[in-house]
């Protein structure tokens, strides 16, 4: 907490006869670099959406080396969904890369700092913005899709994975939200990118993100036993 400083209204001088003179207000000059006010965050597509609506929705992501589809299951990490979805439609996936390469693990996306262009104000802030914790009873397996996120709680922000091979000890501790359902020889192909301390020498881009209706039957996540 910041303290300020207090003006007296009064300053009392005693003088002869015990007589009080009242000293003028003393105010404080204007400021002239005044801290503009912090506007409310913009409201996105799917702020409101309930689970239903959100696990009607699949996402598509147009890559350099060929599309990757999703499905999303909402119904075990919801905000995380909600979350994603919002960033896709908005478009601020698009030309992004794959900025994190583990051989024989990981591909992992969602850094809004590798955008082409300038990243405007607004999208820094809403990079920035970060979402509850959702672990889960989904098992890490080949293909999953799961959040990124710092050691520190409710950290996790922009930044998601998508598996190559099962990852057991990623299990309960990270919020898994989606599996990739067409495409894994993409995922395969970014996979093996040469890498230098896990940073693709030529990062894959995304080009564009896009959300549409799923068609056809979702498939059940596998989930750890209870």
């Amino acid at each position: 907490m910041r303290c300020r400083s207090i003006h007296p209204l009064a300053i009392f001088a005693c003088l002869a006869g015990s007589i009080f003179a009242q000293q003028p207000e003393l105010k404080d000059p204007p400021k002239t670099n005044t801290r503009p006010a912090t506007t409310a965050a913009k409201p996105e597509p799917f702020d409101k959406a309930d689970v239903k609506t959100m696990a009607g929705q699949c996402v598509s992501l147009d890559t350099d080396a060929g599309v990757i589809e999703m499905e999303l299951y909402p119904e075990h990490a919801p905000e995380t969904v909600r979350n994603f979805l919002n960033l896709a439609t908005t478009g601020m996936f698009d030309t992004t890369t794959f900025s994190r390469v583990v051989p024989d693990f990981v591909i992992q996306g969602g850094d809004i700092w590798s955008r082409d262009g300038k990243v405007s104000i607004p999208m820094g802030e809403r990079a920035r913005r970060t979402i509850p914790d959702e672990p889960n009873k989904i098992l890490h397996e080949r293909g999953v899709l799961s959040m990124a996120k710092t050691d520190e709680p409710n950290s996790a922000s922009t930044h998601f994975f998508i598996l190559v091979k099962p990852s057991p000890p990623l299990d309960g501790k990270f919020a898994a939200f989606g599996r990739v359902t067409k495409g894994m020889e993409v995922v395969d192909a970014i996979n093996k990118v040469p890498v230098t301390d896990e940073k693709p020498v030529k990062p894959v881009r995304i080009r564009k993100v896009i959300v549409a209706p799923c068609v056809g039957t979702r498939t059940p996540a596998s989930a750890m036993s209870p």
